[in-house]
This record gives structure tokens, C-alpha cells and sequence, in this order.
């Protein structure tokens, strides 16, 4: 007994080295090959210290104080970043070249920075939250849409965007909340009793539900009449978990590069292409203590009072869960006025030795079931054999569906909307179809239809394959209207 016990205790020993002599191989090699990737610029490296934070609450207490910060922030970012990257025609696809065609300095108003669109008798409010990474540009239209049916809207920068890329280097979840309730505060002192609606999208839908999970833990803040949650970043990918341990290694002298997960040229106006570890992270902790407060209410029985939340999202997401979606939120809510609206992949084309895999078993799955205690709608094709799109929709707790005619199609060759598409119309001047005649003639970053050499263009092979903008979007922006004047009137 002695010896065999002898023997386990050896191999266990090896087993232990050799594993961490394989965690330390990879990590060695995964740092080696982070550091020999491109150099840092002055957009990664700066630190621009004019943005918001929670701690600045006890100073910048209305929304008029965050726009007056926010000056300041811009005009530290010329001071600070545009005065001194170089400019002429070398630099025409860099955003920080003053003159540029990416430079955001071209298009009035700069869609970076918060905007605010006044009504003089409001029909309600309208607060936009965009994502990760993105900017108030990505709510442009719908923003545009909803203050033409009379609601007051604003466009919320959310800190750490809007400026550059190493801005989220240090941003928190915190600093964008405490963003999300001054603007609120300010909705609410302007449009007096009539309702009040958040939107967000990707990573501001989590944050929606964040300050409505607030009231309905007692806080005492303006209330949402209903939410809007498009391609909601309610659950995430792994990677943005790993990202959290690459945020702490970026803090060893020499490991900076570990701050980022992608160093690219930056030439979009309105997105970030570089990403930080941080952002991950943040995206993770944020994500993570919505559903954990959800499932604490739920623990309870099915969340009552919940705002009227419809929900937007494709099929297949490569940023976020589309299960979570869900398995996080949806089921845990009390049957009443909450809607699913789901884009599914075009079914005309689809060839099933191409797919990693097919959602089809998830949607046929959720349309069959009778226990769902929300609207399920979706958007999917007539027949296998057509590119026209129909709704097809059933009521909370029922499987009956309902099927309806959008005289929509899909465009030639698109598969699949995208997890950036579904805010942005076909008509957009920089993320839409080429044929748009609305298209920027110096900056077309919608549809790149550009075949040759690897590694010969600075577009990433994301951009040419990636969906821009959505085929779909007037029927997206219906329901969102059809929504919003639901509730509120």
C-alpha cells in the first residue's frame, strides 16, 4: 500500500508540473506574441484626465455640468491628441489627422458628443445608450425618428467613448451609470409627467436594466415608462472574461500591450477599431451583477412591475449571448407586456456544410413553446426557396402564431444580420449600401466590395465580410416607434 501510494503521489507531482509548465509555455507565448504585434499611438497611450467619473458626482451634479465637462474633454483631445498627429494625404484614412476622410470634424454635428433634440410640447422622453467601444452616432437615426413624433431625446455619450480609444483603458460600469442617471434626472425635469423610455443598445442595454433594477430596489429616481433593448449585451462571449486577468498583467512595466485585445488603425469616425482589456472587463462585471440581481428578484417568483421591455437582436450575435437574452431576463419576468423580436439568418441561402452552426433548433424550439411568459416575434423567410422575409408571431404563454407579410427581402449575397447592423438603416451615409445616395463619397465604410492579396489593404477581413447596417431597419424602427407611442399614449 505504501508503495502504490508512493506511486500516486509521484504521478500527481508530475501531473502538477507539467501543468503549470504548460500554463507558463502559453502565457509566455501568448505575451511574446501580444508585445510583437503593432506599436501603440498616441490614442493608446494618452490619458485624457477631462472625462466623468462616479467620483465626480459631488461636482457634476446636473447634465448641464456633464455637457460643460465634456467641452472641456474635446477640447483637451485637440490640445492633446489632433494638434499633434500628422496630417496630409499619407494620413487621409486616420481619424486623429485633422482634415482627414475619417476625421469626425467633417460631419455637423460631430456624433461623438452627446446631443440633446428639444421638443416643444414633448409627447415623452427618449434616453439612447449605445455600446461598448461605440458612440451616440449608432442611435442617430432612431433618435432622429423618435423626436420627428415629438419626443424629447437625447443621445448620451457614455464615458470613456466618443474620444479615444485608451479612454477605456480606466473607464468603470459605475462612471456610465451614474452618466445614465444624471440624464434621466435631466429628462425628467424637462418633459414634466409624460412617460420617460430608455433605449439601449449592446452594452447601454445592460445598463438600462441596471437603473430600472435600481427602482425596483427601492431607489428613488425617475422612472422608465418602458425599455428598448437592442442586440442586448445581457450575456457575453468568454473572451470577455479572460479579458479581466489580461487587464491586470497590463500592469507589469513592459506588458502594456496587455491593456488591449486589439491595437488596430483607427479610420472609423464614430467606433473605436483598438480595444482595451478593460472594456472586457467591464463588460463582464456589469453583465454579471445584472443577472445576479434578477435572479435574486426572480428567487421570489416572476419579476412584477418590470418596465414593458421589448427586445431586438439577431439570431446569431458574435458579441453577445443570444440565449442570455432569455435565460437571464425574459423567463424571469411576469407575464405581461414584454416582446422578443428575433432576425433569423437568411434561409434562402443557407448551406449547412458553411454554418458552425444553425440556430434554427433554438427559434423552432421557442416558437413551439406555450410557457414563454413574453411575446415571441420572428423575422425569417416565406419558404427555403425565397428571399422574402415574413414575421411570423406568437402571444406570452401561447404557440399559436400569427404570420404576416413584410414585402421586405434580402439583399443579394447577405446571410445573416449583425450584431452592429440592426441600428443602422441601408440609407446611412457611412455605414450603408454603397448604392446609397446618401453615401459619403470620401468615407464609404458600409459595403466594401474589394477581393485580392491578403494583408494588402488596412481593412481588417472583419470589414469586408461584416453587415453594416440593416436590410430590415424600417421594420425595426416601426416597432420601436409603435412601441414607444404604445406606452406612452
Amino acid at each position: 500500500m505504501r508503495f502504490i501510494a508512493h506511486i500516486i503521489g509521484r504521478l500527481i507531482r508530475y501531473l502538477t508540473i507539467g501543468t503549470l509548465g504548460f500554463v507558463v509555455g502559453a502565457l509566455t507565448l501568448y505575451i511574446f506574441w501580444v508585445r510583437s504585434g503593432p506599436p501603440l499611438q498616441l490614442w493608446h497611450t494618452e490619458t485624457l484626465t477631462e472625462e466623468f467619473t462616479v467620483e465626480r458626482t459631488n461636482s457634476i451634479v446636473t447634465f448641464e455640468d456633464y455637457l460643460r465637462l465634456e467641452d472641456k474633454l474635446f477640447a483637451q483631445l485637440e490640445d492633446q491628441i489632433y494638434a499633434r498627429t500628422e496630417t496630409g494625404p499619407a494620413f487621409d484614412l486616420a481619424r486623429y489627422s485633422t482634415g482627414s476622410a475619417a476625421d469626425p470634424h467633417h460631419r455637423r454635428p460631430n456624433w461623438n458628443r452627446s446631443f440633446e433634440l428639444p421638443a416643444n410640447t414633448p409627447a415623452g422622453g427618449v434616453l439612447l445608450l449605445h455600446g461598448m467601444s461605440d458612440s451616440p452616432y449608432s442611435f442617430r437615426a432612431l433618435g432622429e425618428a423618435l423626436h420627428q413624433r415629438g419626443y424629447w431625446v437625447i443621445g448620451l455619450r457614455l464615458p470613456g467613448h466618443g474620444t479615444i480609444p485608451s479612454g477605456l483603458k480606466h473607464v468603470t460600469w459605475e462612471d456610465m451609470a451614474a452618466a445614465v442617471r444624471l440624464s434621466m434626472e435631466h429628462l425628467a425635469s424637462q418633459v414634466g409627467q409624460t412617460p420617460i423610455h430608455i433605449m439601449g443598445y449592446s452594452t447601454g442595454a445592460p445598463l438600462a436594466l441596471d437603473y430600472s433594477l435600481n427602482l425596483l430596489e427601492g431607489a428613488s429616481i425617475p422612472m422608465p415608462a418602458s425599455l428598448v433593448l437592442i442586440s442586448p449585451a445581457i450575456g457575453i462571449t468568454p473572451a470577455a472574461v479572460l479579458a479581466e486577468w489580461q487587464a491586470r498583467l497590463a500592469a507589469v512595466p513592459g506588458l502594456e500591450k496587455l491593456a488591449w485585445t486589439q491595437i488596430l488603425p483607427e479610420f472609423d469616425p464614430f467606433k473605436y477599431n483598438s480595444f482595451t482589456s478593460n472594456a472586457g472587463t467591464q463588460v463582464h462585471l456589469l453583465t454579471r451583477n445584472v443577472a445576479q440581481r434578477v435572479e435574486i428578484l426572480a428567487a421570489q417568483g416572476p419579476i412584477e412591475n418590470f418596465p414593458p421591455t421589448l427586445v431586438i437582436l439577431s439570431t446569431v450575435d458574435a458579441t453577445v449571448s443570444t440565449d442570455a437574452v432569455v435565460d437571464n431576463l425574459l423567463e424571469h419576468l411576469a407575464p405581461g407586456r414584454h416582446e422578443l423580436v428575433l432576425f433569423d439568418i437568411n434561409r434562402n441561402k443557407v448551406n449547412s456544410t458553411i454554418l458552425v452552426s444553425d440556430p434554427g433548433p433554438l427559434t423552432t424550439r421557442m416558437m413551439a413553446n406555450d410557457t414563454l411568459p413574453f411575446a415571441l416575434t420572428l423575422i425569417s423567410n416565406e419558404n427555403n426557396k425565397s428571399t422574402t422575409v415574413v414575421s411570423r408571431h406568437k402571444p406570452p404563454l401561447s404557440a399559436k402564431t400569427e404570420t404576416e407579410p413584410l414585402n421586405a427581402a434580402w439583399p443579394r449575397g447577405v446571410i445573416s444580420l449583425s450584431h452592429v447592423a440592426l441600428p443602422i438603416p441601408p440609407d446611412d451615409p457611412l455605414y450603408g449600401q454603397r448604392t446609397s445616395p446618401y453615401a459619403d463619397q470620401t468615407l464609404q465604410l458600409g459595403q466594401i466590395d474589394i477581393q485580392g492579396e491578403r494583408g494588402l489593404l488596412k481593412f481588417s477581413a472583419d470589414w469586408l465580410l461584416r453587415l453594416r447596417y440593416n436590410p430590415f431597419y424600417d421594420y425595426l424602427e416601426s416597432r420601436v416607434v409603435e412601441w414607444v407611442d404604445g406606452v406612452t399614449r
